[in-house]
Order: structure tokens, then sequence, then C-alpha cells
């Protein structure tokens, strides 16, 4: 079976590793990449220089290892990542390690929603 490799990247230069490790995986056993970022809505992310460039720099990783890096606005991050999981009829999805509680709560919800998919949480740099 063709897997279809969801990577889920936060505004940080950090989602680097997440993105060369979905092209790893798609590398070996086949299939398609996508990279997902949900952005509140409100959020204003290009009057904001750093977290802006971090966006720009992960959206020319995703060009590199090609793939696109799609950005949605959602109050509901874990809905709409289920969401675009099934309409692009993801197999497998990779998300970094939370950093914090509201982060570890998404993750838990992503958990519930999305158990049909294989998951892998990476574990943070120093970990």
């Amino acid at each position: 079976m063709e897997r279809r490799i969801l990577v889920c990247v936060t505004q940080q230069k950090t989602c680097e590793r997440l993105i060369k490790k979905g092209a790893a995986m798609r590398d070996e056993f086949g299939g398609e990449l996508f990279i997902i970022h949900v952005a509140l809505n409100g959020w204003k992310f290009l009057g904001n220089s750093k977290e802006g460039e971090a966006l720009e720099y992960l959206f020319g990783i995703s060009k590199s290892v090609g793939a696109e890096l799609t950005v949605l606005r959602s109050d509901n991050i874990v809905k709409t990542i289920a969401s675009f999981a099934k309409e692009n009829k993801i197999t497998n999805i990779i998300v970094g390690a939370p950093n914090d509680r509201q982060n570890s709560n998404i993750l838990n919800d992503m958990k519930r929603k999305l158990s049909s998919l294989d998951m892998y949480v990476m574990p943070s740099k120093g970990e």
C-alpha cells in the first residue's frame, strides 16, 4: 500500500527535521509527502518577521524535498488537520513532541481523532 505521509509543522525553523523525517520515510516506503501548518484565525504571522521568516524557510525546505507546505487558518487545529488527513487519504502522520501543556493537549486530541493513522511523535532535538 502506498503511504501518504503528513508532516505537521509550526512556525519554527526547527521543524525542518520533521520535514526531513517525512521525506526519508517517503523515500524508504514510497508514496507522497504532505506538509501542513494550521494558523489560528486572527494570528498575524506575516506581520511578525521572525515567524514569517520561519514559514518562508519551511516553504523552501518543503520544495527541496519535493513537497508543498499547505498553510490553513482555523480556530480548531485538530479538526482541520483531521479533515485534511481524510481528504488526502493520509496513512502516516509525523508531529514534534509537545513542549508545553497546550501542545500536549493538542497532541492527545490528535491521537484520539486520528487513531486509525500511524502516528510518529518525533522527540525534541535534545532528547
